[in-house]
């Protein structure tokens, strides 16, 4: 049976689309702080809805937040007994398309896209991205995404220009890429 507090906690926990969101990207970059209109921009959300949602999140214990000149910055609280638990089960609702999502969301990425076997049949052992524009991303972060779904991530990185080239040039290897099942995670083709 379940505590009347623990009860409280968890139906406010789940109430809201974006506090679900919210929760997705600062559980999956727990050492990145975020400011309000970034998480929004970031989101595609209403900054008023996801500040309502960031302090609610903070009066439960699950973030914290600190002030920087006129901004207040949000970030996973890590010392929440919570965390761990809320990181897995939100990674685990979103699966690891999900997961990628939310980890992605915080670099400087102008399409990525799953495809091959993953993207046919949720089934494969392992995942293919294919990232456009990328500068960088925390690798840990994509061994935990790994651990946490069994399953290897391949990582392919091409730069914009080179994409758009082979896209306007009719590359056959890309072609055969952009015309097979794929899972969106960002930008648009």
């Amino acid at each position: 049976m379940m505590t009347k507090p623990a009860r409280t906690t968890l139906t406010s926990l789940f109430s809201s689309a974006i506090r679900a969101e919210v929760l997705a990207l600062l559980l999956n970059n727990p050492e990145e702080k975020f400011y309000v209109r970034e998480i929004a921009t970031l989101l595609r959300k209403n900054p008023s809805g996801v500040k309502r949602e960031l302090d609610k999140l903070e009066k439960m214990g699950i973030l914290i937040s600190k002030r920087v000149a006129n901004l207040k910055y949000f970030q996973a609280e890590k010392k929440s007994p919570l965390f761990a638990e809320l990181k897995n089960l939100i990674a685990k609702s979103q699966g690891i398309h999900g997961a990628l999502k939310a980890l992605l969301k915080t670099s400087n990425i102008k399409l990525a896209f799953i495809y091959g076997p993953y993207a046919e049949s949720e089934d494969a052992d392992a995942v293919n991205l294919l990232l456009v524009g990328v500068n960088s991303l925390p690798m840990e972060s994509v061994s935990d995404v790994e651990e946490k779904f069994g399953k290897k991530v391949h990582i392919s990185v091409i730069d914009e220009n080179e994409f758009k080239g082979k896209k306007e040039s009719g590359d056959i290897e890309l072609g055969k890429l952009l015309s097979g099942d794929k899972i969106m995670l960002m930008g648009k083709l």
